[in-house]
């Protein structure tokens, strides 16, 4: 079974989908070994806790620069010996060592369908309130595999969800975890952590 890290920087809410996934066996493949931060106020650390989860927190602001925050988280992950990252709401950009040392490894949910409202700057409810302002009559989610590109990666699973009328963007936002972000990131963690695992064998 191989060693998943979570990486957060809120809530959790994506974290919780992943955790009660992996309880109800469906994600066979993988194992949530770790939920890194970078921040210590995310609930998300809690949600950890709770299910008995190692965490570790990793501030982007105790850092000079980029390069010595990625070597870090680098070595978080490293040390514990994680083999799949799932970004679930983390909120700083991963740096090309982290992604080199993790190619095809890393996985990202964005709440859109990509191409449409995603890359730098387009994260969380501001993602929701462009498709509103757009008027699009669907959104929904996308898992990627993590590259150097803001949302540029591979896409592995999409799902739509309907807008409807008089949606706000936190309604919206809510809709569009419940019916795509919540189904589709277990399921591509299942995807990736079976890969992983029969390369290893």
């Amino acid at each position: 079974m191989i060693k998943i890290g979570v990486l957060v920087s809120g809530g959790g809410t994506n974290l919780q989908a992943l955790i009660d996934s992996e309880k109800r066996g469906e994600i066979p493949h993988g194992h949530i070994t770790l939920v890194l931060s970078s921040r210590d106020d995310a609930y998300a650390l809690e949600r950890a806790k709770n299910n008995d989860i190692k965490t570790c927190v990793v501030k982007r602001k105790e850092y000079a620069d980029s390069e010595s925050y990625d070597k870090a988280i680098l070595n978080s992950l490293q040390e514990n010996e994680i083999d799949l990252v799932i970004l679930a709401g983390f909120l700083s950009i991963l740096g090309p060592s982290v992604i080199e040392a993790y190619r095809d490894r890393i996985i990202n949910v964005h709440p859109s369908l990509i191409p449409s409202f995603c890359g730098k700057g387009f994260y969380g409810l501001k993602v929701h309130e462009a498709a509103l302002e757009k008027g699009v009559k669907v959104t929904g989610a996308t898992v990627h595999l993590v590259n150097e590109i803001p949302d540029g990666g591979k896409i592995l699973l999409q799902k739509a969800v309907e807008v409807q009328e008089g949606d706000t963007p936190e309604v919206l936002q809510r809709r569009v975890m419940e019916q795509a972000e919540w189904i589709l990131l277990p399921r591509a963690a299942e995807m990736i952590a079976e890969q992983i695992d029969s390369e290893k064998a």
